[in-house]
């Protein structure tokens, strides 16, 4: 299955063009009805508007439980449920699910008060080198993607993973009020979730973790700042374990088709999200190494094999 990344919309209407319809009427035969699915509140505004779109481009979709035996469920998950399955010892995405596509990444910022003695990433990073147990740390819940953006940011300075300061917080306002308190001396988070207070000079980026730079975001990117870390809060769309072959091949079709659609393109606009697909086995492939490099972070930081160290519900505490 051929990669997709940043389509322009033309090409998408080009498609279209030549003959998408048909395609989508002989795909939603073989799927039936699709029925979509959150995995969790953190996905829901993906999962609705991917519905949105597969209506649009004439699939039969639908957010309701209980259709008939023809219909195909979908699910749309993402990092933090693969954080959670390895903490908790439960099954991995690839053991519990059939992967499809991913869809979508959240860009994240570290940011520090504006009025920080950390002038710039290198004397953050420096600080984090020096003295990893006296920078406090601050972001959303222990093990979700804020916490792992910290891990592999001290694995690429060459800090001591373990000793790590972080606090996990239930949101963004309680992780700000932390770092604007004193109680942190930097935070990561979502850049959507921060940019209003980057915009009102409340915060102070000093690095997003995305490839590039991030047009309106006065900060470099990690790669620019010498640390080795293309990171995003990804989303994705897996189906159950027992999925058929044929259903699944059906679904990477269709999830290969909306993902280069103009419409999923507004939709993500409208969300803020990264359009980042990648389907079918591509996409398996990268989960497993993606699974491997999460799991790696999470051991350093002490997430497993350590049994009481998760703070699901967001303690506020870190513990």
């Amino acid at each position: 299955m051929r990669r997709r990344r940043f389509f322009a919309l033309g090409l998408g209407l080009a498609a279209c063009a030549a003959g998408c319809a048909t395609t989508s009427e002989r795909t939603a035969g073989l799927l039936g009805p699709v029925n979509v699915v959150s995995g969790g509140e953190h996905w829901e505004a993906v999962a609705k508007a991917l519905a949105r779109t597969m209506r649009r481009e004439g699939f039969p979709a639908t957010g309701a439980a209980g259709l008939s035996s023809r219909a195909t469920t979908v699910t749309v998950t993402g990092l933090q449920a693969l954080a959670s399955a390895q903490i908790n010892g439960e099954p991995s995405l690839l053991q519990a699910t059939t992967p499809l596509a991913r869809i979508t990444g959240e860009v994240e910022v570290v940011v520090v008060p504006p009025n920080s003695h950390f002038k710039d990433f290198d004397g953050f990073a420096a600080r984090l080198l020096a003295r990893p147990e006296e920078t406090f740390l601050a972001g959303g819940p222990q093990g979700e993607a804020d916490h792992v953006l910290f891990g592999l940011i001290a694995q690429g300075v060459g800090a001591d993973t373990r000793m790590v300061d972080y606090t996990g917080y239930p949101g963004v306002d309680e992780a700000a009020a932390a770092l604007l308190g004193g109680k942190a001396a930097a935070a990561a988070g979502r850049l959507s979730e921060w940019r209003r207070r980057l915009k009102d000079g409340r915060v102070r980026a000093l690095a997003v973790s995305s490839a590039a730079r991030v047009d309106g975001v006065e900060a470099p990117s990690l790669l620019e700042s010498g640390v080795r870390v293309d990171f995003a809060d990804w989303c994705a769309v897996v189906g159950p374990k027992d999925m058929s072959q044929e259903r699944r091949a059906a679904a990477i079709r269709m999830c290969d088709e909306l993902t280069g659609s103009p419409q999923w393109q507004a939709a993500c606009r409208t969300g803020g999200w990264e359009s980042i697909p990648l389907c079918g086995d591509d996409f398996r492939t990268w989960l497993g190494s993606e699974a491997e490099r999460t799991g790696r972070v999470l051991r350093d930081l002490g997430l497993l094999d350590t049994p009481g160290t998760t703070c699901w519900g967001g303690c506020g505490n870190g513990h």
